[in-house]
């Protein structure tokens, strides 16, 4: 995997380097989306290979990442999120696997009519075309959204964080490899190489050659996203996801679910930051699950409410209730009854992931129906939400807008559609 290629284009303006990447990925795109499922499913095994045999020199290359994260002092969460182990590396290349496994998500028939005057009508998935995937620590995300592009026939530009450039790029000539190998344009995945933050402005302004924009990152990410794309956007937000203790829920059934959604991997998109629990199960429920989580190591912010039925329960501020803490800090909120946790839950939420924890068949339908979020859960762990929990073998992110995609954005979702006509001669009168 020769980087002569890469290291030229970093050395060059942004904008250029940008521009000439994204040209290379629309030409690649027309290739890819003439490609037939097989072709794009070994490029995927073919890649999967790659980075098996690459494993030491991806863990060489996420200790320089590592080592320049721990210089710009990252927290622990943001730390485990960008570290590569060999089981991490095992899952991308069985994510790619499974990837290639799933069906064709390219020309489906999606629909078909015929007109009275004997038109046939059909609308067919065809892909979005060049994908541009901007996203922040976790490198792992190079190989989920460059092999979720590869099969659904797209092409895709990279932007990683700046602290997972290395680790980042090799994965990406991986993923290059398995398409040259399976007969592909190798410029259909790529990776940004440089941390100069002018390169995702420059992505932002490529109307024309990039199709759409997924940000996947933090606030101030996709808040600059939002306001400077030129292309449109599938917005991946922040994760502030709840899980709430109705009071008619099971204790251990709470305890094991609130402890796994905290503190399974606090880092993660779909890691809870708020429990919220009914006053009427906060007496006997509250003080065991503050037992499990403070045993974890987590910190845990609540109301005055809170604080009375546990000592171990520090003050929150009206911050708290709008944090994503990626971090083992956890906030608490008493409600009188599901109503108020609903309203509470819609108003600070970020609309991505919510749990209802209840042995009542009504108020988990009520909780279902009324959230306003793109996931929702009964009796089941927030950090449930992934692609590859959800058989899709992996995601680009969690969209939690309303327009074309919402929830894990999988290959399926990575997809347009096109109407296709047939007639016998017809015109219009």
């Amino acid at each position: 995997m020769s980087s002569h290629a890469v290291l030229n284009k970093a050395d060059m303006p942004a904008e250029d380097m940008v521009r000439e990447i994204a040209q290379a990925a629309h030409d690649a795109s027309y290739q890819m989306g003439l490609s037939d499922s097989a072709t794009r499913d070994a490029a995927l095994t073919a890649a999967a290979a790659v980075i098996r045999d690459s494993a030491a020199a991806i863990k060489a290359e996420n200790e320089k990442d590592m080592a320049f994260a721990a210089e710009k002092g990252l927290n622990d969460a943001m730390r485990d999120r960008l570290l590569l182990n060999d089981e991490r590396i095992e899952g991308m290349a069985a994510g790619l696997e499974q990837v290639a496994s799933l069906p064709d998500p390219l020309h489906r028939n999606l629909g078909e009519w015929t007109r009275p005057n004997g038109l046939i009508i059909s609308r067919v998935s065809v892909p979005l075309g060049v994908i541009g995937i901007i996203y922040e620590s976790r490198p792992n995300v190079t190989a989920d959204a460059g092999g979720l592009c590869l099969k659904s026939g797209n092409a895709a530009i990279l932007r990683g964080g700046s602290e997972s450039l290395h680790s980042s790029g090799l994965i990406a000539r991986c993923l290059q490899d398995g398409l040259r190998d399976a007969g592909l344009p190798g410029d259909a995945v790529q990776a940004i190489p440089t941390r100069d933050r002018d390169a995702v402005g420059a992505m932002l302004r490529m109307a024309g050659l990039i199709d759409i924009i997924v940000p996947r990152g933090g606030k101030s990410l996709i808040e600059r996203v939002m306001t400077e794309s030129r292309v449109p956007v599938i917005a991946h937000l922040d994760g502030n996801c709840h899980v709430y203790v109705h009071e008619n829920a099971d204790m251990k059934m709470a305890c094991d679910v609130v402890l796994n959604a905290k503190m399974r991997r606090t880092g993660v998109c779909g890691a809870a930051e708020s429990l919220v629990i009914d006053r009427a199960a906060a007496a006997p429920l509250l003080p065991a699950i503050v037992d499990k989580l403070h045993a974890a190591g987590c910190e845990i912010r609540g109301d005055e409410t809170a604080q009375a039925t546990d000592t171990r329960i520090v003050p929150a501020s009206d911050a708290d209730w709008d944090t994503e803490y990626l971090d083992a800090i956890m906030s608490v909120k008493v409600v009188d009854g599901l109503p108020q946790a609903i309203d509470h839950i819609n108003a600070h939420g970020s609309h991505h992931t919510d749990a209802i924890v209840t042995d009542d068949a009504t108020a988990a339908a009520m909780f279902t129906s009324r959230v306003d979020s793109s996931i929702v859960l009964h009796n089941a762990s927030t950090q449930f939400a992934d692609g590859g929990e959800f058989g899709m073998g992996a995601e680009i992110g969690i969209s939690t807008g309303k327009l074309h995609a919402r929830g894990p954005v999988g290959a399926e979702q990575l997809t347009s559609y096109k109407y296709i006509v047939r007639g016998t001669g017809q015109t219009r009168p």
